[in-house]
């Protein structure tokens, strides 16, 4: 069974433009083996039927592990396959109106305040916020820095995650403004070895709850 979002704390991916020609599904099942409370399979570099078939397989997996899967981008993916969740950014949903279908959990991204006010008025089920630093998986977006994590945590209060250039070297200071979930690409997808990464955001992410 699934936890409840507000208990995630570990927000990881499957982005088929970082994997180096590994297999998605053997990614996703390591991500589980390492801790991962949420996996969003984002894949901007395949087809429609292609993103489909790659999340069907991946949700075999995640449903086995008792971990959310998320569909980036395609609301009539995750329709199609059960998957409980979808993200879509603000362009897509306020300005391209790429809406999540009827009775659907959805995620929004947001990269500052009033981004953040807007998508929790449409019902999000939860939020990200960033980037918090410059990051490759999105080069052209600004960082939002760690004051943004701090309004967050003063203000939201639906689950939300702090996303953008986390890693272990940055990972203190996110928590120190408040974070207590994070997204993690990078750094988990270019590590050696996957589990071992996650496992080491996780401890991290517990060890810092326990001492709030």
């Amino acid at each position: 069974m699934m936890k409840p979002l507000h208990a995630c704390s570990l927000y990881t991916f499957v982005d088929t433009g970082c994997l180096g020609g590994r297999n998605p599904v053997t990614v996703a099942a390591e991500l589980c083996e390492g801790g991962s409370d949420i996996i969003q399979l984002r894949a901007k570099d395949r087809t429609l039927k292609e993103v489909g078939i790659i999340a069907e397989k991946i949700l075999r997996v995640t449903e086995q592990a008792g971990v959310w899967l998320v569909i980036n981008d395609h609301p009539q993916v995750a329709q199609d396959i059960g998957a409980p969740l979808v993200h879509l950014g603000q362009e897509d949903f306020f300005h391209l109106q790429l809406l999540p279908l009827p009775g659907q959990s959805f995620g929004l991204s947001s990269h500052a305040p009033e981004q953040a006010e807007r998508a929790i008025r449409s019902g999000a089920a939860y939020i990200a916020i960033g980037p918090v630093y410059a990051t490759p998986t999105k080069p052209s977006a600004t960082p939002v820095t760690v004051e943004y994590i701090r309004w967050a945590a003063a203000n939201v209060r639906i689950p939300w995650f702090a996303i953008g250039g986390i890693n272990v070297q940055t990972l203190d200071d996110v928590l120190a403004a408040g974070a207590t979930r994070i997204c993690v690409v990078s750094a988990i997808l270019n590590s050696p070895d996957i589990r071992q990464a996650c496992q080491a955001f996780k401890q991290r992410l517990s060890s810092a709850a326990r001492t709030i």
